[in-house]
């Protein structure tokens, strides 16, 4: 019995990443980043995921409160932080997030306040659905492996 809830959360897994590839929130980046994982770093993808979204979290927080200066928008440090979150972007492989900041860029070189505003609000809803659905990947993941160890049980 255990043995196909094991198989079931795997499933689970890939039917989630399918459907991440399909809607093209995610791309080959990620891929390669989960070949990084192995038995002596389990959690290596979460752990660098989790370090993009607390990064995120900050250059989300600088580009709104840049936006929000009525009187003078920064567009140059604008798009720095949107160069940032782009990099940040393309090495965990969030590719409707990356795509967005370069529409925001863009919006940001031509001074266009209102641009600028519509692409942070599109920003913040495609890296809030990233970061749900990669939460509950991670959280199946989890989910496997306790399965798994108390399917295999490590002996001494």
């Amino acid at each position: 019995m255990l043995g196909l809830g094991v198989e079931r959360l795997r499933a689970d897994m890939n039917r989630l990443l399918a459907l991440l590839f399909h809607q093209g929130v995610l791309d080959e980046q990620f891929l390669q980043l989960q070949q990084l994982q192995d038995e002596s770093s389990p959690n290596f993808v979460s752990e660098v995921v989790n370090i993009y979204f607390q990064e995120s979290e900050k250059l989300l927080r600088n580009l709104r409160s840049l936006l929000m200066d009525r009187e003078l928008s920064d567009y140059k440090k604008m798009g720095v932080h949107l160069n940032q979150f782009i990099g940040s972007s393309s090495s965990i492989g969030a590719k409707r997030v990356r795509n967005v900041c370069v529409a925001f860029r863009v919006a940001s070189e031509q001074n266009n306040r209102l641009g600028c505003l519509r692409a942070l609000e599109l920003l913040e809803h495609e890296y809030c659905y990233l970061k749900n659905k990669l939460h509950e990947l991670f959280q199946i993941e989890q989910q496997r492996l306790l399965a798994a160890a108390v399917r295999y049980p490590v002996q001494h």
